[in-house]
């Protein structure tokens, strides 16, 4: 290697990718709000004669097929689209994304998709379309706006189609724990127990709860957590299909250093919020022994919040300088 060669950009026929794991809803902020946190799907990717997948980690079944791969039909729709040729490529995925449970597996695969269609198709797209065309392709923005952009993302469908946006850092560290089930739950299912309508009062109170939450991850400020984490319009319905929720919820409301807990996404995987005092270690065990105790058990995972979206990747932004 020539000196000053080691650390100069990927060339237009290679790509790098690391997707963050996302948690949407939290709770009150129902298809309004999401954040990033610790699991992700890497992608790297070249330019071949033709497409192929080799992949490992979670999942790995779903990940390995090249036939209706959901990073390579959104990949080629974009570029389709676009009126771009489709260079077929190898894909090396390494995966820690639960897929199918509420942790934003589809978010990451789709902008996965879309990234390697502007980086190989030559597309000038910024951020805010990048997120729009997940966004539109996701049918809701907060996944995808928190998994590109990181940390704790805001957002709302406009009526053009477009998303609009707002990310923020919370403040201080945010240790969690994640509930993972065996069985998988599709969305589609999850939305079917939902209620047309809600009463004023339940609209009220979970746009009351949904502003308390968001200060509290502004300012730092845990105390009452639990309380903001308070929902009615999605949680109460989808608790016959998520048994991990009401279980956690109740550990949670009477141990100390556990904040709260809420379904992630639509489910059935559950986020615990927890005080940084009373460590992985011993909440993993105190949930284990509670499931037990209702003839459940669960994947636990420790995880926090993540500042660093897809879009901040060391690959991602050598590209574009």
């Amino acid at each position: 290697m020539m000196p000053g060669k080691k650390n100069r950009a990927p060339t237009r026929s290679q790509l790098e990718l690391v997707l963050p794991a996302t948690s949407a809803n939290l709770g009150p902020a129902f298809d309004a709000a999401a954040l990033a946190f610790g699991l992700f799907l890497k992608v790297r990717a070249r330019t071949a004669n033709e497409f192929s997948i080799t992949a490992r980690g979670r999942d790995i079944e779903i990940c390995s097929p090249v036939e209706n791969h959901l990073i390579l039909t959104t990949y080629r729709e974009v570029l389709q689209a676009e009126g771009k040729p489709v260079r077929p490529l190898a894909l090396n995925i390494e995966n820690e994304i639960p897929i199918g449970k509420g942790c934003g597996s589809s978010a990451a695969a789709r902008l996965a998709g879309i990234a390697l269609a502007v980086h190989f198709g030559k597309l000038r797209w910024a951020d805010s379309r990048i997120v729009g065309e997940a966004s539109r392709r996701e049918h809701h923005p907060d996944n995808a706006a928190a998994c590109w952009l990181g940390g704790l993302a805001v957002a709302k469908m406009s009526s053009t189609g477009e998303a609009q946006v707002a990310c923020l850092t919370p403040k201080g560290k945010w240790p969690m724990l994640l509930a993972v089930p065996d069985a998988a739950l599709p969305t589609e299912e999850a939305r079917r127990v939902l209620p047309s309508e809600y009463s004023r009062a339940d609209a009220v109170a979970n746009v009351q709860n949904s502003m308390l939450l968001l200060a509290a991850f502004v300012q730092g400020h845990r105390d009452g957590l639990a309380s903001a984490l308070e929902d009615r319009m999605h949680q109460p319905y989808r608790a016959s299909l998520c048994p991990l929720l009401p279980v956690l919820q109740k550990l949670s409301r009477n141990t100390p250093g556990m904040l709260g807990a809420v379904l992630s996404g639509a489910g059935p995987s559950v986020l615990i919020f927890l005080d940084g005092k009373i460590g992985a270690d011993r909440a993993r065990a105190q949930v284990l022994t509670h499931l037990r105790a209702h003839g459940l058990k669960a994947e636990l995972i420790a995880t926090a919040i993540t500042k660093q979206g897809a879009s901040q990747g060391k690959a991602w932004t050598k590209r574009r300088s």
